[in-house]
């Protein structure tokens, strides 16, 4: 029956008819006008996640076929072929499949259907986290990231996108050639200067016996950081990309500062690796500063910030993690993520199938890109797994050492805030983060590892009962020989307790070794020894004296040209070995490599007697309390 003509039936009838298309409509949809409209059906509409960005071409790319960068919401970088990255271009949301084909094959020179087009959305795009998944309704994607081992967590942003801007805009001068030239030949002369004739170490041993220049110090080490960040944002710009904000976060454990520079993926080589290591070129601008200042007002705490910033560049320059090395070193490969290269470099040298993927892949790098990164590879895994089986091995003696370490600090910096020593707490607080830092990396890389492992073991055994088996087999005989070791004391015992390098990073930690158990035998030396020249005296009384850093320990060794009167005052008017000691005793840093002090005679005359030099006897027991300490030019110190 048909709704159309004139008839009574077609006025009556209220039922459900065919209608246009052949669905189904009533009389009232008829009356009202609200039938349905024939057409094709709907077409998927593809659309982009949260903050996707298309940067382009990776320019100068060490791969045989061009790749284009897009960087994802949550920061991870993704790489696509030129097909997906014109499919992903052509999303806006509003196009559906067979508009993007028509788009796509216009641009990429040959055809492209619908189909093909919401195949690569499916089945390429969608799994990268760069479109939505069809019928999800916001746009916000839950993509898997690359190496969450080594990313950055806990982002905070300090200076946002307008204010690195303009940051960098006011730097931006300092990348000119002619600056750069300057720049870089002023800190060869000095470096000549500092570590030829004036001596690099002296300033540092002259902060180390203030507390307050150590904080100083440690302010401009941190603005160093900072300034750090300001060079790769400067450079990014001069380069012709547009630098992101500048934060701070956790890598692995350490409090670390970054920069989003992803924008230079799209300019060339040269421009990337200007931004790589305009960092490290700050870094060197801000140590000339430093010296300026010294030369301006003749405080040495500027040279010690000049040398600590060799030790920030070199740290800074290392490829092994992902610091300025490593992006350096990928960018002159061509290769944006060079850990993500391991595992198919070390598949590829097995056989079969696995093999043959994985030589597949890396033929797709070009000869001198396959070249650098192999030569990395091989050479950080074997480096890795050293330093691992060589963590396991130490376990025991490593967490001993350093729980006893950390006790003894925390006891010293809260002893230095009880007694209001405010100074020296706050230089403790900051050698409790020096070593809580290590600690808590160590534990967290051994889970991080230990359940990656098994993690990776469990899927390479799926559905394989006697491999699972096997592999529960040797883990657990590695394991419990391991724990053999350990308890037996195959591994090597916990370090002995030794005076501190930098006393003043350890408020209330004893300056002087402890007393051997062997002290108390007559005739006994403490190390062991004989008692010959060089050791201290069998005497439960007698007390090593306290060198500087750098000693060498021997009978004859001396302290350096540039060693205070401190140092001698602190070795004359030490209390016995353990014994905290006051503020009136000045602390001074101990060398580990044992006392620079001769034997003593058994028994010592009450009167006091001269301060020695650090290469003379220390008497047995020191003087009962002193009226006044001793003058400064009695302690001249010994030539070098």
């Amino acid at each position: 029956m048909t709704v159309l003509g004139d008839g009574t039936t077609a006025l009556y009838d209220t039922g459900p008819v065919p209608g246009p298309g052949g669905r189904p409509v009533t009389y009232e949809q008829v009356a009202t006008g609200t039938l349905p409209v024939v057409g094709a059906p709907a077409r998927p509409v593809p659309r982009l996640s949260a903050g996707l960005q298309l940067h382009g071409e990776y320019q100068g790319s060490g791969f045989t076929e061009a790749k284009y960068i897009a960087r994802r919401g949550d920061g991870q970088v993704v790489q696509l072929s030129r097909l997906l990255y014109l499919v992903a271009s052509s999303v806006d949301g509003v196009r559906d499949v067979d508009t993007i084909a028509h788009r796509v094959s216009a641009r990429f020179g040959r055809e492209v259907s619908g189909e093909n087009v919401r195949y690569l959305v499916e089945n390429k795009l969608e799994p990268l986290g760069v479109t939505v998944p069809e019928g999800q309704e916001d746009d916000e994607v839950d993509a898997p990231r690359s190496d969450l081992l080594l990313a950055l967590k806990g982002h905070r942003v300090i200076f946002d996108e307008r204010r690195t801007a303009k940051i960098a805009r006011a730097f931006g001068w300092l990348h000119r050639p002619a600056v750069v030239a300057a720049v870089l030949l002023s800190a060869v002369a000095m470096d000549v200067w500092l570590f030829g004739f004036f001596g690099a170490i002296e300033p540092v041993l002259e902060v180390l016996d203030q507390p307050l220049l150590i904080l100083i110090v440690f302010v401009l080490t941190v603005a160093s950081l900072v300034f750090h960040e300001f060079g790769h944002a400067s450079a990014c710009r001069y380069g012709g990309a547009r630098p992101g904000c500048i934060g701070c976060g956790l890598f692995l454990i350490w409090p670390s500062m970054y920069t989003d520079v992803t924008d230079v993926y799209r300019i060339s080589r040269a421009g990337r690796l200007r931004t790589d290591l305009g960092g490290v070129y700050f870094n060197v601008v801000f140590m000339l500063a430093m010296a300026g200042a010294y030369f301006a007002t003749k405080a040495q705490f500027f040279l010690a910030a000049v040398y600590l910033g060799h030790f920030e560049i070199l740290e800074q320059l290392m490829p092994a993690v992902r610091l300025d090395g490593y992006y350096i070193l990928g960018d002159l490969a061509g290769v944006p993520d060079l850990y993500g290269k391991i595992r198919p470099i070390l598949l590829s040298l097995a056989p079969g199938a696995r093999g043959r993927a994985a030589r597949t892949e890396v033929t797709g790098l070009k000869k001198s890109a396959r070249t650098i990164v192999a030569t990395w590879v091989l050479t950080m895994v074997p480096l890795i797994i050293g330093e691992m089986g060589y963590a396991l091995w130490n376990l025991p003696r490593i967490l001993t050492t350093m729980v006893r370490s950390l006790t003894e600090q925390l006891l010293g910096t809260g002893s230095a805030f009880v007694h209001g020593e405010i100074l020296a707490g706050l230089v403790g607080v900051i050698g409790t983060v020096m070593l809580l830092c290590p600690m808590a990396g160590v534990v967290y890389l051994s889970v991080k590892i230990g359940g990656r492992l098994f993690r990776a073991a469990k899927r390479a055994t799926a559905g394989r009962p006697s491999l699972r088996l096997a592999v529960c087999v040797l883990a657990l005989a590695g394991l419990s020989g391991l724990s053999y070791a350990w308890v037996s004391g195959v591994t090597p015992q916990p370090l002995p307790k030794k005076p501190p390098i930098a006393p003043i990073l350890q408020p209330g930690v004893p300056t002087t070794a402890p007393p051997s158990p062997d002290a108390s035998r007559p005739g006994g030396a403490p190390d062991g020894s004989d008692g010959g020249p060089g050791t201290a005296s069998a005497s439960p009384s007698a007390l090593p004296a306290a060198a500087s850093p750098g000693a060498s320990g021997g009978p004859s060794a001396g302290a350096s040209g540039s060693a205070s009167a401190s140092a001698a005052q602190a070795t004359a008017a030490s209390s016995a070995p353990g014994r905290k000691p006051t503020k009136s005793t000045p602390r001074t840093p101990a060398s580990s490599g044992g006392s620079a002090g001769g034997p003593a005679p058994a028994s010592s005359p009450p009167a006091p007697e001269p301060s020695p030099t650090p290469s003379e006897s220390v008497p047995a027991s020191p003087p009962p309390s002193p009226s006044e300490p001793p003058p400064s030019d009695s302690a001249a110190p010994a030539s070098s």
